[in-house]
């Protein structure tokens, strides 16, 4: 009512004009109420009355109601129809959220089954790898514990005897006259003779060296993959060994190495990795030339130690277990300069090579009959297999022992067997 539009406008309470239908009951103008809506404006998209149409809406496109409701309805039954269907849709949709709900539902108790299931399979395995790694450290003990009596009972033994012939032997020269000295003599020192000939151990025969090992693979238990182990085995730097047929020489510009192989104290191989291994390898003429090798743990007791050298000459390399140095360590490493390529051909003799010509020679020193410089099938000089013309090496894949060439006669030879 406030507003100039509908402040003429007849306004009713919703609740009031419920149960007032107006089916059947001409619709008035609101502008013209005593009007009757019978016109429709195209251009306005709206019904009107008589009164409008020569009013305000007299340039617009305008029909009769009864002419246009075709057309308009027809547009509403396809609005109507689109509109269903997204009903069916959206029905089938919430439809399937419901089902899908109940699914997760019913999933996520199966998987909360599942994972209490193996909670419990794995508790049960991991106090049964407990149970066994006990019992394994029980026995180790029990182990040790028999050694360490075993040996204690033979040097008890030992003292006894020594004891005994000492102090047999004492009383004896104390006590005894010339005559039963001279007469026990034989017998007294064969027994103690004996007795200092017997070998034995200045050190405990087991030690206390019982590790365990959380992070350590166990294998299988009851179906699950368990960790941890108990280890007796204790690396002996010492005792650790280098092996590798690069061990002392390398070639400059080469991938080389070696490989240490840890053990324990009684010399076995340890079987497992993790140990801190620190390799140094410089230079001992450079201080300022290093390699930085790279150490591999194999986790088997084995390390590959791998590295390219850039500068040829001697290096001394150190290998240390626990900060401790290896067997055989410190060493010295020879690198030499990078292979030597062949520069000649690798022929049966200079008469084939070259195509018969005379002035062609061969570092095997052969010579053939009628002037020719170079060798031949038997005659003297060829070694009677195939061979390097640069040096006379027989091996196809050996490194050329001549220098590379600086004279005139050196490279004139050079570039004769070449041709």
């Amino acid at each position: 009512r406030r507003q100039k539009k509908t402040a003429s406008h007849a306004v009713t309470e919703l609740e009031n004009n419920m149960d007032c239908s107006q089916a059947g009951k001409p619709l008035r103008c609101p502008s013209h109420p005593t009007e009757e809506l019978r016109l429709f404006c195209e251009q306005c998209d709206q019904p009107v009355c008589r009164d409008c149409v020569l009013g305000k809406h007299r340039q617009h496109p305008c029909d009769f109601t009864s002419n246009v409701i075709h057309r308009h309805g027809d547009a509403l039954r396809e609005l109507l129809k689109s509109s269903q269907q997204h009903l069916d849709a959206l029905e089938d949709v919430l439809s399937q959220v419901d089902e899908m709900g109940s699914a997760v539902r019913s999933r996520t108790e199966a998987v909360a089954a599942e994972v209490c299931q193996f909670a419990r399979g794995y508790m049960k395995a991991i106090e049964e790898h407990r149970d066994r790694l006990l019992k394994q450290l029980e026995n180790l003990k029990m182990q040790k514990e028999n050694l360490l009596h075993l040996q204690k009972a033979q040097l008890q033994q030992l003292l006894l005897d020594l004891r005994t012939g000492v102090e047999f032997t004492e009383h004896l020269l104390m006590s005894g006259s010339d005559v039963e000295i001279l007469v026990t003599k034989g017998v007294v020192s064969s027994r103690l003779a004996k007795l200092n000939s017997i070998a034995y151990s200045t050190h405990p025969s087991v030690d206390d060296r019982i590790q365990f090992s959380p992070h350590e693979r166990a294998g299988q238990c009851c179906g699950y993959e368990v960790f941890g182990a108990i280890l007796n085995k204790v690396v002996d730097p010492a005792r650790c060994t280098l092996h590798g047929e690069d061990l002392h020489s390398a070639r400059q510009n080469q991938l080389s190495g070696f490989t240490l192989l840890c053990k324990d104290t009684v010399g076995e191989r340890m079987g497992r990795g993790g140990e801190a291994v620190r390799v140094t390898i410089t230079h001992k003429d450079k201080r300022d030339c290093a390699l930085k090798p790279t150490v591999c743990d194999n986790g088997d007791g084995t390390y590959c130690v791998s590295y390219s050298p850039e500068e040829p000459g001697l290096y001394a390399v150190c290998v240390c277990v626990k900060g401790q140095h290896v067997q055989g360590s410190p060493f010295t490493l020879m690198v030499k300069h990078k292979f030597r390529e062949h520069q000649g051909v690798f022929h049966c003799c200079t008469f084939c090579s070259s195509g018969g010509q005379k002035a062609a020679r061969c570092a095997c020193g052969g010579t053939m009959p009628g002037g020719y410089q170079g060798c031949g099938h038997g005659h003297k000089g060829h070694p009677g297999c195939h061979h390097w013309s640069c040096c006379g090496q027989v091996k196809e894949s050996s490194e050329c022992l001549c220098a590379p060439p600086s004279d005139t006669s050196q490279r004139s030879l050079l570039r004769t067997v070449a041709l």
